[in-house]
């Protein structure tokens, strides 16, 4: 287990002949090397090896109906983000493999994608997040930091989980983050997370390189342990939806656009590479936005 951790981007699966688990390997190590969240390439590498398993014939001879003839066996009765997925996933190891000559041309064709609604994020409303917030005060350093780290500063919760202490710098109010890919950029916190989170380093010995926040038995506080913090908070307010730690990340997004923060300032805060996936927060009919119009307007 701990090798197969160490190599999630090679596959091992006896299924598929030594020919085709070659360039699946090859393919794998180059997502690899151009920086692809660990996430992504177990992900693909799973959906790939799943094709090969069913689809048994060499890539060179694989045509356009083999592969279109097993989306729509085996993604019967999934939802259209994972249809998606998998043909994202084929598409781009199909695109490897007419780049390093392995097949002669494209076999996926565009029109296979689905067309997906694009839905909006789930956020709290500003009644919901006021009282989140004076419920957390009831929650320990750790969780209330947590939870006020989340909010202020649009992490994903992996991120926050590989956070270490030398990390951050209270007197800047900034933190370093690395973002999928490896990518690092530089986050800011609020006043009041700052000064939480000063409180809560103050109950612990510890050295720049520890984990900013600790879990039970004194290792790095993981994403599934963030999970659980958000949402029993969540829980405890009585909120309808689930305080989900990327629910934080989407409430802080709509709080810096109703203030007036630009959206590429927000794309930088969040890590977003394109600015197209920050736009959808602008669509959102905020309280705030709806003040500022009646203002306006009348």
């Amino acid at each position: 287990m701990e090798i197969q951790k160490e190599k999630y981007w090679q596959s091992s699966n006896e299924a598929l002949s030594k020919e085709t688990l070659e360039v699946l390997n090859e393919y794998l190590l180059s997502l690899k090397l151009a920086n692809k969240a660990e996430a992504t390439i177990t992900k693909y590498r799973s959906v790939l090896e799943r094709f090969f398993t069913d689809c048994a014939l060499p890539i060179e001879e694989i045509a356009s109906q083999d592969v279109l003839s097993w989306i729509n066996e085996f993604t019967t009765d999934k939802k259209p983000k994972s249809v998606d997925l998998y043909l994202s996933t084929l598409s781009s190891f199909f695109q490897f493999c007419l780049e390093e000559d392995f097949i002669e041309h494209m076999i996926m064709k565009k029109r296979w994608r689905p067309k997906i609604p694009q839905s909006l994020p789930q956020y709290l409303t500003e009644r919901e997040y006021a009282k989140v917030i004076i419920a957390a005060e009831r929650l320990s350093l750790r969780d209330q930091s947590l939870v006020l780290f989340l909010f202020s500063s649009g992490c994903r919760r992996s991120e926050v989980a590989n956070l270490k202490i030398e990390d951050v710098d209270m007197s800047r109010r900034t933190v370093k983050v690395r973002g999928k890919g490896s990518k690092i950029r530089h986050v800011h916190i609020s006043e009041q997370c700052a000064l939480i989170l000063s409180d809560y380093l103050m109950t612990r010995s510890y050295e720049p390189t520890d984990p900013l926040f600790l879990g039970r038995y004194g290792g790095p506080l993981k994403s599934g342990g963030i999970y659980k913090v958000t949402t029993k908070l969540g829980r405890m307010v009585g909120l309808t939806k689930s305080l989900f730690p990327h629910c934080c990340r989407h409430t802080f997004a709509t709080n810096m656009l109703a203030k007036g923060a630009e959206l590429k300032f927000i794309a930088d805060e969040m890590g977003h590479k394109d600015l197209n996936t920050t736009r959808v927060y602008a669509r959102i009919p905020t309280e705030d936005m709806r003040i500022a119009y009646q203002n306006m307007m009348g």
